[in-house]
């Protein structure tokens, strides 16, 4: 299982800002990542949060960044046909469904197998799995039929109010494991690794030993 996260502007400019410096840059490095996967059988889940961070972007920017998801999706349908390649498009508490829909298919999801939730975040199943379910709908009112992923790494306790950032109290959620043919989702994963910090504990991505911890037992 694998993670693009390079997308410039990455983060909207916060706790994980950064990403390529160009968008140039950018295609040449999704496109040296799917030619690196090639014939492997993977799963790789696209650019956390981009899509519901458009926001934080400006005309100009929200155009350059679809359209570097869309050749991102072009690169692994042509160099890695064997990966499961799912867009991130944030969680139950962001998006509404229509929307979500609106935004995975500018950025190109017809030709990926589908999309990812709850990356880093703390939604539980019962919220992220109806949502998941509520996307796919919408998706298939305009024709696509597409299954997905929900990150589960975290989420045993689900959210700590608004707090998105090394909450207290948070648990580990159901261990990975692929559902049986039609679920939805079809997977739930740890994406984002426990023990891992957003940010606060720690900075963004850097593996706390406490933070691991205290995510067993949920304190």
């Amino acid at each position: 299982m694998l993670v693009a996260y390079n997308i410039p502007a990455r983060d909207c400019g916060q706790y994980s800002a950064g990403g390529a410096g160009s968008l140039q840059a950018y295609r040449d490095w999704i496109r040296g990542f799917a030619t690196a996967v090639g014939s492997r059988p993977a799963i790789v889940v696209l650019e956390p949060d981009a899509l519901p961070q458009l926001d934080c972007l400006d005309a100009a920017g929200k155009s350059a960044r679809l359209e570097l998801l869309r050749y991102a999706v072009a690169q692994f349908a042509a160099l890695a046909p064997g990966a499961y390649l799912y867009l991130d498009i944030g969680n139950s508490a962001w998006l509404t469904p229509a929307e979500a829909a609106t935004r995975l298919v500018n950025a190109g999801v017809a030709g990926a197998r589908g999309f990812a939730l709850n990356v880093s975040n703390y939604r539980t199943d019962a919220e992220s799995n109806p949502y998941g379910v509520a996307v796919a709908n919408a998706l298939r009112q305009r024709g696509l039929e597409k299954t997905f992923v929900v990150d589960t790494s975290r989420n045993g306790n689900g959210p700590n109010g608004t707090q998105w950032c090394d909450p207290a109290g948070r648990k580990l959620g159901v261990a990975p494991r692929v559902n049986p043919a039609g679920s939805a989702p079809e997977m739930v994963l740890w994406i984002k690794s426990p023990g891992e910090s957003d940010g606060c504990a720690a900075p963004a991505g850097t593996f706390s030993p406490d933070l691991a911890y205290k995510m067993i037992y949920g304190y």
